[in-house]
């Protein structure tokens, strides 16, 4: 006879990663108490205590943390089997929950959405946006099913596959003294250090890319600013109040209109990939295999 069940495992884990049963509750759809006393029925059924309190908060002890990754297996393959059964049931409606880094979502995904809706109706997707960190966070946590993100993941638990080549680009507003210089002759190392530099927050792929590819060669990235989305920082050049490294895709629209022009650089292209982004040794269901089906097709 068992002594536990998922949705204690599932409660757990919600608790793990937030910190505290009443953190956990809303995650979870039960009330503080509820959360507290299905933790509380899983350590006795396993005869042991799960966390130690510091402070308001719990942390594993451990117990808890050799629980916890054969908890989130367990749940993942508990998902994998309704997926699975889901998607070739009848046409019965399956909810993917997808994360994308902020580039991704906004400018690739609503034409991958477009093509799923058609190939497969019966497909829901559940999309989440925020920066690279944060989507690898949720899919660690399995918080969703599958990332796409801006370059590299050093996450553990986690495989990557490329999928799109992206270009990154410099840009200022037409009338910034940059671009006006630029016009005679590409700018060189000196010009681009002393610039007033528009960047995004640590954490974002974007960030990542642009220091690991501006930062060998010009030793620093004189920050006028610090801005969590890379739309915002885009019409902050286009305003005319520092230079930036972008994704051509995102700034593209703002090139055609001619808000923002790009900068001739002595510097060589600078190129990156979006990627897919699953726990390590998953299976991936009917649904999610359609909808990496078409990210590759439509993306």
């Amino acid at each position: 006879m068992l002594h536990l069940t998922l949705r204690q495992l599932e409660i757990f884990t919600a608790v793990a990663h937030s910190g505290s049963t009443v953190a956990a509750a809303p995650v979870v759809a039960l009330s503080q108490s509820a959360t507290s006393a299905a933790l509380q029925q899983l350590e006795s059924g396993l005869g042991t205590p799960l966390f130690e309190r510091a402070g308001r908060g719990l942390v594993l002890n451990d117990a808890g943390r050799a629980l916890l990754p054969q908890a989130l297996a367990l749940l993942e393959q508990a998902r994998a089997i309704e997926q699975a059964f889901g998607a070739q049931g009848a046409g019965l409606p399956v909810r993917l929950r997808v994360a994308a880094s902020t580039t991704i979502g906004s400018y690739v995904l609503p034409r991958v959405l477009a093509a799923l809706a058609r190939s497969h109706p019966q497909v829901s997707v559940d999309l989440h946006i925020g920066n690279t960190r944060e989507v690898a966070e949720a899919v660690q946590v399995l918080q969703a099913d599958l990332g796409l993100i801006e370059g590299a993941s050093h996450w553990p638990g986690l495989e990557t596959a490329p999928w799109l080549r992206d270009e990154l680009v410099l840009v200022a507003a037409p009338d910034d003294p940059l671009a006006q210089a630029a016009r005679q002759r590409p700018l060189g190392v000196v010009a681009l250090r002393g610039a007033r530099w528009l960047l995004r927050e640590q954490g974002s792929g974007t960030r990542e890319m642009v220091e690991h590819a501006l930062l060998p060669r010009l030793h620093q990235l004189a920050s006028a600013a610090t801005l969590g989305s890379s739309e915002a920082i885009a019409h902050c050049v286009a305003q005319g109040l520092g230079i930036s490294c972008l994704s051509r895709v995102l700034v593209q629209p703002l090139l055609d209109s001619g808000a923002l022009v790009l900068l001739p650089t002595v510097l060589p292209r600078m190129w990156r990939h979006f990627s897919l982004l699953q726990r390590a040794g998953r299976q991936p269901s009917p649904a999610l295999t359609a909808f990496v089906q078409a990210c590759r097709e439509h993306g």
